[in-house]
């Protein structure tokens, strides 16, 4: 199985192993213990984010992974694995210009007249120079740290770790289930160290983007002459982000008609869409200067079924109306397994969980953002993946996945339209 093949298999991944084992040395190496003795630490989940960014880019995308999925793990995990940082020290610039050559096969000043050697970002697995083309386009190289894609594999041969943690923090999951989390993980993972896959993801879009005839969004060119696998060159996109209420007056004279603009592209991208866009945070979502909504970063992309996207729509009109009987219907929909399901009495139990959305939403109304964070919305998930497992349900991750997207976009609306809701203006963004 090409998960446990990299363990051992190169002096580099020798070093790596060591490397964990020295970082373990210390508090990682405590923790260990106490996961596996099943100490009761109240701080553990902390200890457990402090150990994942210690030991770098496969750790912290562990730690992304299981705040990407509160149905799965319990809730002071996920909303403690959301401060995984994924901004470290740059890679210099020396390296980066190794790198690239040695992609491209040739001199960099043969493929660009100009290379910022300051990085636009710097994150985990990649970072990005801003550059311009020997035909005069402005574009941004996406480049690979030295031996991510080594490490990463590396690391995954440390399965039994991933295996560790998993059973400790949420021992309801079996061993079959645990197995197909660590294999939805390390194919995440290992997607997102492949630019080949993105920018196809990206060139996918655009066909979707296209086919539908919509011209209020859209993707950066891909430059496949100056691309690889490690290598990444797009055209560089100028605007700015949607949590810049300031800066957006500057290119759109109504901040909510962009809002929803981006909203509707991307909720009708769902149902039509081979891809979905699945990391739409601050920095990936932009406007653009010509007033267009701008989608970067297609590393991380999800695809769902027509019974999800049924059972969203089910879900989400349900919420809108108040009528949980809708929303069991949803969650039903989108379940895996739903034999023998009473639905008159999951719907009941999700009449809790509907007045305590309405909490919010009179909140938000009444001018009480303050009172909103991401703790009580993430609560609203869990309480959501309980009440359905107890009726014998079991959501699909891209549930948790879209439901993570909507919190993204729930922040766009608490900057860009205050006076919308999310939940019970739908009318202005879903599909019809």
């Amino acid at each position: 199985m090409e998960l446990f093949s990299n363990l051992g298999s190169s002096i580099n991944a020798s070093l790596r192993v060591l490397n964990s084992s020295f970082v373990f040395s210390g508090k990682a190496l405590q923790l260990i213990w106490d996961l596996t003795l099943f100490k009761k630490d109240p701080e553990l989940h902390i200890r457990l984010r402090e150990a994942f960014e210690e030991l770098g880019a496969t750790y912290i995308k562990l730690g992304q992974f299981i705040a990407s999925a509160p149905s799965l793990f319990p809730r002071e995990y996920t909303i403690e694995m959301e401060k995984c940082l994924d901004s470290v020290r740059p890679v210099p610039y020396p390296i980066i210009k190794n790198i690239i050559e040695k992609e491209l096969g040739g001199d960099l000043n043969q493929f660009f007249s100009y290379v910022d050697p300051i990085p636009l970002a710097s994150a985990s697995i990649s970072q990005v120079h801003g550059a311009t083309t020997k035909t005069g386009y402005d574009v941004v190289i996406k480049v690979q740290r030295p031996d991510i894609e080594s490490t990463l594999k590396t690391d995954m041969g440390l399965i039994y770790f991933a295996t560790l943690i998993f059973s400790r923090i949420s021992p309801g999951i079996t061993t079959s289930g645990l197995t197909d989390i660590v294999k939805d993980f390390y194919e995440n993972i290992i997607q997102e160290v492949d630019f080949i896959q993105e920018a196809k993801n990206i060139s996918d879009f655009e066909k979707y983007l296209l086919s539908v005839g919509e011209d209020r969004a859209k993707v950066p060119r891909v430059f496949p002459e100056f691309s690889t696998r490690r290598v990444l060159t797009m055209e560089r996109f100028y605007g700015i982000p949607l949590t810049n209420l300031e800066s957006i007056r500057k290119y759109s004279k109504d901040p909510k008609e962009t809002l929803t603009t981006a909203l509707s592209i991307w909720f009708e991208s769902l149902g039509k869409s081979e891809i979905f866009h699945a990391d739409v945070h601050a920095g990936n979502l932009m406007l653009l200067k010509d007033g267009k909504i701008g989608f970067i970063d297609f590393g991380i992309v999800g695809r769902i079924s027509k019974d999800v996207w049924e059972g969203l729509l089910f879900f989400m009109q349900g919420i809108g109306i108040e009528n949980p009987i809708l929303m069991a219907k949803g969650l039903v929909k989108m379940a895996s397994t739903s034999e023998g399901i009473d639905e008159g009495k999951f719907a009941n139990d999700l009449r809790r969980i509907l007045q305590e959305m309405k909490s919010i939403s009179e909140s938000i109304k009444k001018g009480k953002e303050s009172e909103i964070d991401e703790t009580r919305l993430n609560r609203i998930m869990f309480d959501i993946a309980d009440v359905s497992k107890r009726n014998g349900l079991k959501i699909p991750r891209e549930f948790g996945l879209l439901i993570k997207q909507m919190l993204y976009f729930d922040r766009y609306v608490k900057i860009l339209a205050p006076e919308m809701d999310l939940i019970k203006d739908q009318n202005l963004y879903l599909p019809k």
